[in-house]
């Protein structure tokens, strides 16, 4: 984790007094930014926890978000094994890309990602009133529902992989996989804390 004191320690001299800084989202690992941090700027990144760069065209620092109000709020800081780039795992408010896009980078290839903004929609569904959606009723309808349908789902994912039937598989996998995050977010648990869990059992 980079902190204050170790600015110093970054390799400044290799641009100018400028480093690369990538803005990660946090849960995901899409790549939602590019851009370039003196040493101010990295400086009221960490206190700040705000994704701010220096804007080598305005000379000055701007903070992502000042004008938009999508601010990346700053998780997790780090470099990489030379000190000249710099990560930041951030927390968008909203879409990231000037165009009005949620990465100014292509993430169609990060399939795993879209799990994220699944769940996303699932805990604003949740939250919201007046949503008649399927997703609300299930919630509305509480828990005894919710066991029942991922057990539904559980039972037809099996039948269908005793049958040998891959396109009833993923069909049937992917009901169970999106009742599951129902399940989990009625119990206020990430999906990024199922994750963690794995990583934490694997000793590659």
């Amino acid at each position: 984790m980079l902190i204050s004191k170790n600015i110093n320690h970054l390799n400044w001299n290799k641009m100018n007094n400028m480093i690369p800084a990538i803005a990660q989202h946090y849960i995901s690992g899409e790549i939602l930014m590019f851009g370039y941090m003196n040493q101010n700027a990295c400086a009221q990144t960490i206190n700040n926890k705000l994704f701010t760069l220096y804007s080598r065209k305005k000379n000055r620092l701007w903070i992502k978000g000042e004008k938009s109000k999508n601010f990346l709020h700053v998780k997790h800081i780090t470099t990489d094994c030379d000190n000249d780039v710099i990560l930041v795992k951030v927390k968008p408010d909203g879409k990231t890309c000037h165009l009005n896009k949620f990465s100014c980078f292509d993430s169609s290839e990060l399939a795993h990602s879209f799990l994220y903004k699944l769940e996303k929609i699932i805990k604003i569904r949740k939250n919201n009133y007046l949503n008649k959606s399927y997703i609300k009723n299930l919630f509305t309808l509480g828990r005894n529902r919710i066991a029942q349908k991922v057990g539904e789902e559980s039972i037809e994912s099996i039948i269908a992989f005793l049958e040998n039937n891959r396109v009833n598989v993923i069909n049937e996998v992917s009901d169970l996989l999106f009742h599951v995050l129902i399940l989990l977010q009625d119990m206020n648990i990430d999906f990024k804390s199922i994750i963690l869990n794995l990583k934490n059992r694997s000793h590659d």
